[in-house]
């Protein structure tokens, strides 16, 4: 037989071969043992043990009267430890009968699943699961090993819309957030939920406490096999607000039962500038965004959420509630006697144009004190004129118009100063025109309620403007008291302040803000009735209070929108706030859940 011979060319070509693949295998030993030993020792390591993080328990929101508007709940969550089992029949098994349990579209929950086979690391599959989800849930855990459920804190808000606005909500962490936050020495993980707006977001530093974690021993399937180390959380620290449940409560339950359910009220303590209320409607439920994911359905009630708060960022015509401002520039002028009487016939001619009063059948002869009472604009048309608009823009700036109130929450809105500077700054002409509509508080003149309130507590405590304040103190590692701040003050003259109170409490008393009248307390404030070139007017008033004989103790604004008359739909919310700041009705918080953290 002959032999098959192969050309010694060939057998080098093999034996080339044959040494390169060796020298690759040779290669890879050393970078398998030598070069990367560590990060195969690593790898191994994290295939036999795991981290279960537990998030901590944020700080508690506190009301001045002990009621707890944030808080932390248990919650149970899915979670899913990677196994040795990843093969495309197996995955698709669990994700079929994982998403009919969950209501999850198995291509979201297989996403998760190979995301936390890539990374070796547990994966979360669903959270906050009901108590009948869990029971449903219990049997899978023996079908597929790895399954489990853990518990971890939950932020909760017993109160539900409560000053929404201005406690905020969460949301989850999104790559800028960690940045700026791990900037901040707090440590995140990309499942955080952190504040995003308010004071979740202001104080997120000081809510968020230290994550503790589960270090667990499992098999090559993924099964259990004990707890290694435990890591304890610490909470965060407590926030106590200077805002009082009862007026707060009355402030939003006054909107809610008003014409329209739109508007803002603002109530602050002249004494230091605290916040004693904060309301603005439409307001949202907090708790919405605990349990938000990334479905249609939560995405639309998301769109849906007034997150626009109306208290510092609407922007309105003041109308007849500048007449306080306008009466301190007549009063303080030199130019005018209070008890010189004006004759109101119900309109005022000037500048070709008919400039009319509220009151159509006119207010005959009035002073001062007469027609602040009934609000009489031919008077204020008269005076203005006198006055001169430099005089009444010099007031504007003086009360802080034009300027925010300096609260500690993003997006303040400044408003606009209506005046013969600003027009020239801008290149354009001042008409006589603009000083009649200036005297009564229209025209391009835009206000806030916030700012409404802080310069009728100005008006209460006779000229001191406080930065206004809604935290009392911070307890927990970084502890803090409020410091009041004065930014600023009005200097009128004794008989001007006197002539104010008087003209206000007249107001109530016989005029245009009876409404607001309180057996046992003295009320002092201004109805208004803003013109709005989008529909119906808007809705003013803004008082403060005392009781005979003692200082001032809650000044505040309220606004309804499109509310038409600032006596029938403005001074009525006021009076149930003032009436819950001194005690006199006491509204009733929704108990806080038992098993709060």
């Amino acid at each position: 037989m002959a032999q098959l011979k192969v050309p010694k060319d060939r057998l080098a070509h093999i034996w080339a071969l044959a040494y390169i693949g060796g020298a690759i295998i040779a290669m890879r030993l050393v970078d398998i043992q030598i070069l990367r030993h560590d990060y195969y020792r690593n790898a191994a390591e994290r295939n036999r043990t795991q981290v279960i993080y537990q998030t901590a328990p944020r700080g508690r929101v506190i009301t001045a009267d002990s009621v707890v508007v944030a808080a932390s709940q248990p919650s149970f969550n899915l979670i899913y430890l990677p196994g040795g089992r990843n093969e495309p029949a197996y995955m698709k098994r669990l994700t079929d009968d994982f998403s009919s349990k969950l209501g999850v579209p198995p291509l979201e929950l297989r996403k998760k699943l190979q995301a936390g086979f890539e990374r070796g690391r547990p994966v979360k599959l669903a959270e906050n699961l009901s108590s009948k989800t869990m029971f449903s849930l219990a049997e899978m855990k023996t079908i597929y090993p790895g399954v489990d459920i853990v518990s971890e804190a939950k932020r909760s808000y017993p109160q539900g819309p409560f000053a929404s606005h201005l406690m905020g909500y969460m949301g989850r962490l999104s790559q800028r957030d960690k940045q700026m936050l791990l900037d901040e020495g707090k440590d995140y993980r990309m499942d955080s939920r952190v504040g995003k707006s308010g004071i979740e977001k202001v104080f997120e530093r000081q809510l968020k406490g230290r994550d503790g974690g589960l270090f667990l021993e499992i098999d090559a399937q993924g099964r259990l096999q004990g707890v290694l180390q435990s890591e304890p959380w610490e909470s965060g620290s407590d926030i106590h607000l200077t805002l009082d449940y009862k007026v707060q409560k009355a402030a939003e339950d006054g909107l809610r039962n008003s014409l329209t359910q739109k508007g803002a009220v603002v109530a602050i303590n002249p004494l230091n500038g605290d916040l004693l209320a904060l309301a603005s409607l439409p307001d949202f439920d907090p708790n919405i965004f605990v349990t938000y994911s990334d479905s249609e359905t939560d995405k639309e009630a998301l769109r849906s959420v007034p997150e626009y708060n109306l208290a510092t960022q609407g922007m309105y015509a003041p109308g007849s509630i500048f007449k306080i401002i306008v009466g301190a520039a007549l009063l303080e002028s030199g130019k005018m006697d209070p008890q010189e009487k004006v004759f109101c016939p119900g309109y005022y001619k000037a500048a070709g144009r008919v400039f009319k009063c509220w009151e159509k059948k006119g207010h005959g002869h009035v002073d001062f004190m007469e027609a602040m009472t009934h609000s009489c604009d031919v008077y204020f048309y008269t005076m203005g004129l006198r006055v001169g608009p430099a005089a009444i823009e010099k007031f504007e700036r003086g009360f802080r118009l034009g300027m925010t109130s300096e609260l500690l929450i993003s997006g303040e809105k400044s408003g606009h100063v209506f005046g013969p500077q600003g027009r020239t700054k801008a290149r354009s002409y001042w008409f006589q025109g603009d000083t009649l509509n200036l005297s009564i508080g229209q025209g391009e003149l835009l206000v806030t309620p916030i700012q409404m309130a802080q310069m009728m507590s100005a008006v209460a405590n006779k000229g001191n403007f406080w930065r206004p304040n809604y935290i009392e103190k911070i307890v927990g590692p970084e502890p803090f008291r409020k410091k009041t701040e004065l930014l600023s003050t009005v200097n009128l003259n004794p008989e001007t302040w006197h002539l104010l109170w008087s003209s206000l409490k007249s107001v109530v008393d016989e005029g245009t803000g009876q409404p607001a009248k309180i057996k046992g307390l003295e009320v002092y404030g201004k109805t208004g009735t803003a013109q709005n070139s989008q529909g119906d007017e808007n809705a003013w008033f803004v008082a403060f209070a005392r009781e005979p004989g003692k200082a001032p103790k809650i000044a505040v604004a309220v606004l309804v929108q499109h509310g038409l008359h600032g006596s029938s739909a403005a001074a009525p919310i006021a009076r149930q706030v003032i009436e819950a700041a001194y005690g006199l009705s006491q509204p009733k918080p929704a108990p806080a859940e038992a098993d709060a953290l």
